[in-house]
């Protein structure tokens, strides 16, 4: 009876060592192709900002708008997200990078914009003190032993109302409005980062690394992250940054 609960124990430590493994190789594999998206998405960003002759070819010349390919960068992100997520069973593995190589450098082509409005010191220095505090949450979110589910789910009701209110002052152009967005947006953003970093260290402990279906896995929740970074970034550059 003894050796039977020694051998229960041992094995109980076997399978929670291999958990722990699992959850760290998963989490390394998500915040490798999440580096790799932003690494990307520098690439074309500063490519197109310091190149007028690209620049040009999204910028309507006559009417000072968007042009067709113009249009087409900024919203076509959100088609490659929709379809990388709704088409994850059918999608093999490596249409997905694929995919997710093409939204991360669309992604950046439709950022070189933020170039046009705003210094490039102020750009970059917002830039590192995004990563700072994505880096500190993303840390919290993996050390902590509270769940947070319940908070999760009032930072994702908090994305809603932001982008209910965004839509909203599309037509009614608020600079006040626009302004309260932002802080918002930087707290509900900071809050969904620990979230996130918690729930894919949860599916990556019932994974098997090297398994399909967790590199396809990965992949989302480095799309997720991804998300969740550039948004942050993007809400401290309206509050914070200096414009042209």
């Amino acid at each position: 009876m003894e050796n039977k609960d020694r051998d229960l124990t041992y094995e109980n430590v076997i399978q929670l060592d291999d958990a722990k493994t699992a959850s760290r190789n998963f989490i390394a594999n998500v915040f490798m192709w999440m580096f790799l998206a932003l690494g990307i998405s520098a690439f074309f960003a500063y490519l197109f900002a310091n190149d007028l002759s690209l620049m040009r070819l999204l910028i309507n010349t006559e009417t000072s708008g968007l042009s067709a390919l113009g249009m087409v960068v900024v919203f076509s992100p959100l088609a490659f997200v929709m379809i990388m997520n709704f088409g994850f069973n059918r999608i093999s593995f490596p249409v997905l990078v694929a995919l997710f190589i093409a939204y991360s450098s669309l992604m950046g082509i439709s950022l070189s914009f933020i170039f046009l409005a705003y210094t490039a010191g102020s750009i970059a220095a917002l830039f590192l003190v995004a990563a700072l505090v994505f880096g500190v949450m993303a840390v919290a979110g993996y050390i902590t032993h509270q769940d947070l589910t319940s908070f999760g789910s009032l930072m994702m009701m908090g994305l809603v109302g932001i982008i209910l209110a965004s839509v909203v002052n599309m037509f009614i152009h608020s600079a006040q409005l626009d302004m309260i967005i932002s802080y918002v947006g930087v707290a509900v953003f900071v809050g969904l980062t620990a979230y996130k970093v918690q729930m894919l260290k949860q599916i990556g402990s019932g994974l098997e690394y090297g398994d399909a279906t967790g590199k396809k896995l990965a992949l989302i929740g480095a799309m997720s992250l991804y998300i969740t970074f550039i948004n942050l970034f993007l809400s401290l550059l309206r509050i914070f940054g200096r414009r042209r």
